[in-house]
């Protein structure tokens, strides 16, 4: 029969030894001991321990001393680790303080010491597992690693991630797809640069697009690109299609204007006046690459991009303006009023738009 798991008895005293064996032998435990601390933890380096019964008072290493250098070795910092300790109080809090993950009591009582064996090595057993998973996964990833790191350079997440794991190109190629866009910008950018040092500009900019990033990757949005003047695009459904662009692309756009706003709180304890504003617009792009040889970007090219960047510009401090295609898209999800129709920079007629106040409570539960 396969053992159930080796249990390493800790105790300077044979007559405790021999009563832990009597009762984790006949369960299928394999009990080697160790009558010291010296010797347990040289017996715990050969390997093949999967748990520890360990006795506090010894001569030499205590059990204190022997449980604090198990958690002090990368190796053995997750071994499970049950102190025999006497009945008081002080002495459980000091069995936990150093770092044992249970105790049991003198004298203690069989089914009471087997639950806890029991509980401490299923869970050894899921990270067993879980250690055995990332090894595995990590050997699996180690031939695709270089490869990923270098399309990440100049490719978003996205587009390196499926580039790598379809092991093909041709979504590279310029093509027609109808995308929504989320423009993000930093009102009061212009005038905060001309006003203080080149490092505050570039620390202002760091956590705008540290906190703006992580919530474009959270919401798989596909990042066309980060600019120096506190613009950043993104957009949905091209390279990996979506059933709901226009609805990830407002939630998207409440988020991080949410999380700017957060971050223009600190900003404004600095005396810099900068102010989130958004824009989101819906229509057929042409993507693919574009760059030289030597550097390259996915992007986008079309009308939805320039309309999503001239509506943030258009926005006030705090406002997030969408187009009438993504208001038709997510009518039953978004709160909005209209704005009238808009005269922007370099288009020749208006453009109606609606602001966008946020979700309709019982749309976004559903």
């Amino acid at each position: 029969m396969t053992p159930e798991a080796t249990i390493l008895l800790v105790d300077d005293v044979p007559q405790n030894l021999r009563l832990l064996q009597a009762v984790l032998e006949p369960r299928g435990y394999t009990t080697p001991t160790a009558r010291s601390g010296e010797a347990a933890l040289a017996r715990i380096a050969e390997g093949g321990i999967d748990l520890v019964l360990l006795d506090i008072v010894m001569p030499g290493l205590d059990g204190h001393a022997v449980c604090r250098a198990l958690r002090a070795e990368p190796a053995t910092s997750f071994m499970p680790v049950v102190m025999v300790t006497a009945s008081g109080e002080q002495e459980k809090a000091g069995a936990l303080e150093s770092g044992a993950d249970d105790f049991v009591t003198k004298p203690f009582v069989p089914a009471e010491l087997l639950a806890r064996v029991r509980s401490l090595l299923r869970i050894k057993r899921y990270h067993d597992t879980m250690e055995a998973q990332a090894a595995e996964l990590e050997r699996f990833n180690q031939g695709l690693e270089q490869r990923v790191t270098e399309l990440r350079r100049f490719l978003s997440p996205q587009v390196a991630e499926l580039l790598v794991t379809a092991g093909d190109e041709s979504f590279l190629e310029s093509h027609r797809r109808e995308i929504t866009v989320v423009a993000c910008g930093l009102q009061g950018f212009v005038a905060f640069a001309e006003s203080v040092e080149p490092e505050d500009v570039m620390a202002v900019l760091g956590e705008y697009h540290r906190g703006a990033g992580e919530l474009l990757h959270g919401f798989e949005a596909t990042v066309d690109r980060f600019t120096g003047d506190g613009r950043l695009t993104a957009f949905f459904n091209d390279p990996v299609p979506c059933p709901d662009p226009a609805a990830r692309a407002v939630r998207l756009a409440i988020a991080v204007r949410n999380r700017v706003w957060e971050l223009a709180e600190a900003w404004g304890r600095l005396g810099h006046e900068l102010h989130p504003a958004v824009g989101v617009a819906q229509g057929h792009a042409t993507l693919g690459r574009i760059g030289i040889a030597s550097r390259s970007d996915y992007a986008a090219i079309g009308a939805p991009m320039r309309l999503a960047e001239l509506l943030c510009e258009a926005a006030e401090p705090g406002q997030i303006l969408i187009d009438r295609r993504v208001h038709a898209a997510a009518e039953s999800l978004v709160v909005c009023h209209p704005v009238g129709e808009l005269v922007l920079r370099g288009l020749t007629r208006p453009a109606p738009a609606f602001e966008l106040v946020g979700l309709d409570a019982s749309a976004a539960a559903a």
